[in-house]
């Protein structure tokens, strides 16, 4: 990477950081190129050379945290071992915690629209991984509805923790959802 890529992400790491800053004290309707400038320390120039606008921003987060997630979704190879499931959901807690944009998202009529996004693209992710490791069409249906239940029982788990400002401990929210999916969905998904 040379200077000018480094110096282009790191004002686009500073766009982001700001955002999500922003996102924490401020309806993201009322977020304004002006307010994300100025708590960036870039000029406007400078957003205007990474975003056409708040809704262009708002649209980048988006497909950021949706990538962050298939990140983590790709590292997770399901197996009946407690303390890898848990420390894999304990991830997710971590950064739905640390993304205040996710947060905003999951308690937020906004999110609908990031949530449709974001399982279109995981059911084409499921698609993708079930045609080319299940052999049988009418296994690979229920695979991808048991997937589909998964991604579901973590949102709305997830949904639930935001609503109440994280009161419950990350730890605590990962033994949960790591409960859900052993008990719940592997026994399904081992079966295949």
């Amino acid at each position: 990477m040379n200077e000018s890529d480094e110096r282009y992400s790191t004002a686009e790491e500073a766009i982001f950081d700001a955002f999500f800053l922003l996102i924490k004290d401020k309806d993201l309707e009322k977020i304004t190129v002006s307010d994300v400038i100025k708590k960036a320390g870039v000029v406007r120039s400078t957003f205007y050379n990474h975003y056409e606008n708040i809704p262009a921003l708002l649209t980048a987060a988006e497909d950021k945290t949706i990538q962050d997630i298939f990140k983590m979704m790709e590292s997770f190879h399901p197996k009946n071992d407690h303390d890898m499931c848990r420390s894999y959901y304990l991830a997710i807690c971590n950064y739905t915690r640390k993304n205040p944009f996710l947060a905003n998202l999951l308690q937020t009529p906004r999110g609908d629209a990031f949530f449709e996004k974001a399982i279109t693209m995981f059911h084409r992710y499921v698609v993708d991984v079930t045609t080319s490791s299940i052999s049988a069409p009418q296994d690979r249906v229920e695979f991808s509805y048991l997937i589909a239940g998964a991604i579901g029982s973590t949102l709305g788990v997830l949904h639930k923790w935001t609503a109440e400002d994280f009161a419950t401990p990350a730890e605590d929210i990962a033994e949960i959802l790591s409960k859900i999916f052993l008990s719940g969905i592997l026994p399904y998904l081992s079966g295949k």
